[in-house]
């Protein structure tokens, strides 16, 4: 006799195999990923899902509701593929030259979809509507943000958000959970030095903006051991340094851009004006200017502790007791901190490293893999926190 059980698992399984490959094969950089969405349209509303008519060139927000009338809780996945080429040896490599899934998110598009799938086969069932979030422009911190302005809680319906990313550095069958911070703040800084350009041979003649902005990137390196709490994690990075035009001329301006890295609100607060304070002070040692534009991104990930206890009893139910870690934060960012400041949220870490399989190797790696085998454990998670969540909001009026 056959389990008609087992074999739907198994149907759904092989089919998101197959959906993760097709994903894989054709990745598409941020804000570009234009058949992607044309093809999770496609698989969505062939289940009976409905697309929200929302004003974004890319991504979308399907929704499905329940025949009990309910709460309306949201789970989001990213769509972007990354600017690298794949040097995986897959048999289903990426197809597009430069560009690959070098972060996972054709996975996390498949755990997506495989749980929107099985909430369509149980919507007799589902007591609620819920909301599965296709992003665009996550390697950017764009999509987030474009779908808020897009009006995505203007009707204050979504009264919980979740979210999973793939994480190598946890061993498959754990999940990384934490009510905490569990990745950082991300903001940018460009910082523009003037000088005054000459004669590489008569420099007293001359503001060397070179010489001054050399000096504006080794203060800032001190800038947090000085300046800030040592117990509060803060990195200042200067990842691009442009000036001058050729070798026996002074340059005049310098330009700058880094990257700031923060769990803390209160310490990012305070961050503009001690960066300011430490570019124009030192600049000005020089006989130069140093002018600041310090641009705001996304705030880090802070979870809900309702929210990660209702995803902790999922991950028990589906792995056992011990199946949850507590994660080693990063001060990565993620725009679905974006989605927190308007409703109460979780974002985790499903492990899928494996030395066996020769799943090692980190986000944005030419040579990054996935782990297939979780994917079906993956989807059950997601789909019992979405029920749990209704249930929570059903109860909790």
């Amino acid at each position: 006799m056959v389990n008609t059980k087992t074999s739907n698992q198994e149907n759904l399984t092989n089919r998101l195999l197959e959906i993760r490959k097709e994903l894989h094969r054709f990745p598409e950089v941020s804000s570009k990923e234009f058949k992607t969405t044309e093809r999770l349209k496609e698989w969505l509303t062939e289940v009976g899902y409905s697309i929200l008519p929302l004003d974004v060139e890319t991504g979308l927000v399907a929704e499905i509701s329940g025949a009990l009338a309910g709460p309306t809780v949201a789970y989001r996945t990213d769509i972007d593929a990354l600017p690298i080429q794949e040097e995986t040896g897959l048999s289903f490599a990426s197809t597009i030259e430069g560009v690959s899934h070098a972060c996972g998110h054709d996975m996390h598009m498949t755990i997506a979809l495989g749980a929107a799938f099985t909430l369509a086969e149980k919507r007799d069932q589902l007591k609620g509507t819920v909301r599965f979030i296709f992003q665009p422009a996550e390697e950017t911190t764009q999509g987030a943000r474009q779908l808020i302005e897009a009006g995505l809680f203007e009707d204050g319906k979504i009264q919980a958000v979740f979210g999973v990313h793939n994480q190598p550095g946890i061993p498959a069958g754990k999940v990384g959970v934490t009510d905490h911070h569990l990745m950082g703040a991300v903001d940018t800084i460009k910082i523009k030095v003037t000088g005054h350009s000459g004669h590489g041979a008569i420099p007293q003649n001359a503001v060397d903006s070179v010489v001054a902005g050399s000096a504006i990137v080794m203060g800032l390196q001190s800038a947090v051991s000085r300046n800030m709490d040592p117990f509060e994690p803060v990195v200042v990075t200067i990842g691009s340094f442009h000036s001058g035009t050729t070798h026996n001329v002074i340059a005049g301006t310098a330009e700058l851009l880094g990257t700031v890295r923060s769990f803390n609100p209160k310490v990012r607060a305070q961050l503009p004006s001690l960066i300011e304070r430490i570019a124009t002070d030192i600049a000005k040692g020089y006989g130069a200017e140093a002018k600041l534009d310090f641009i705001p991104q996304v705030p880090a990930i802070d979870n809900d502790a309702t929210m990660t206890g209702i995803v902790q009893e999922a991950v028990s139910e589906v792995l056992g007791e011990g199946a949850v870690v507590k994660p080693e934060p990063t001060l990565g960012g993620e725009d679905f901190a974006l989605y927190q400041q308007y409703v109460p949220g979780c974002f985790f870490w499903v492990g899928t490293g494996s030395e066996e399989k020769g799943v090692t190797k980190q986000w944005h790696d030419p040579a990054f893999l996935v782990n297939d085998e979780v994917i079906p454990d993956a989807v059950t998670i997601v789909v019992k926190t979405l029920e749990k969540a209704l249930d929570h909001f059903q109860w909790n009026k």
